[in-house]
């Protein structure tokens, strides 16, 4: 008798078991999947934030907030005219010694310079490059952007360190003068959506040259390098300034 109530007992047990487990999987496997689902989309808003630079967000924003059908191949010239506008920057030098001593100086600043000067350049840019695909003038293009790489180079040359604000006013300024040149020169036949955001993509491609070199700051060799190339970015806008005032 005691040994049939000792197996109820072990039946009735077990029996408990298995209906807490299955108690505990329907009930809570909702709220386990809820809560991993919203600790997945905090790890992964958390590696977005820390794992990519600033500077990223700025080179891929104008492709992100580009419409598709500037994309599309039925759109004439877009293709063409997005290559055009990525290499448009890169073909004369005195656009390339200015959009790298922004990154030059931003990492002698440090951060946030490091990353609000590269972001500043290139949103200022766009407007001016609206004004000049639209028409609008803007007297002195050739001696503004000279100027500014003799300013920005004498800024790194000298390591001068002036408020964070009048740095991103200095560069947006002459962003302007980059921009206008970069729009008046729209080839014909070309899309000027997809011009203009593949110079907004080279400038900031150059930023980022910019601040790889920067990173040499941290070392006391590596500042008399930077400085030096500082010298080299006014040198090159001085030359740049005499022919465009000549």
């Amino acid at each position: 008798m005691r040994d049939g109530r000792k197996v109820s007992v072990v039946s009735d047990q077990g029996l408990a078991r298995t209906r807490l487990r299955a108690l505990l999987t329907y009930s809570l496997q909702p709220t386990a999947y809820s809560l991993a689902k919203r600790l997945a989309g905090r790890r992964l808003r958390a590696l977005l934030t820390y794992s990519l630079p600033p500077t990223a967000y700025s080179l891929l924003l104008p492709a992100l907030c580009a419409p598709a059908a500037a994309w599309a191949h039925a759109e004439p010239g877009a293709a063409s005219g997005f290559l055009s506008g990525l290499s448009h920057p890169v073909s004369g030098l005195d656009h390339v010694l200015a959009m790298v001593a922004v990154g030059l100086w931003g990492a002698q600043l440090g951060s946030p310079a490091i990353w609000q000067l590269p972001v500043a350049f290139p949103l200022m840019m766009a407007v001016g490059g609206f004004l000049g695909l639209i028409g609008v003038p803007l007297p002195g293009v050739e001696i503004g952007i000279a100027l500014s790489a003799v300013l920005l180079g004498v800024m790194v040359l000298f390591e001068v360190r002036p408020p964070l604000a009048a740095a991103i006013a200095l560069v947006a300024f002459f962003a302007i003068f980059h921009g206008h040149a970069h729009g008046t020169e729209l080839p014909a036949g070309q899309s000027g959506l997809t011009y203009s955001i593949g110079f907004v993509i080279a400038t900031g491609l150059l930023h980022v040259l910019g601040i790889a070199i920067g990173l040499l700051n941290r070392w006391t060799a590596g500042r008399l390098v930077l400085r030096g190339a500082g010298a080299l970015v006014a040198a090159g806008g001085a030359y740049f300034l005499v022919s465009a005032i000549a």
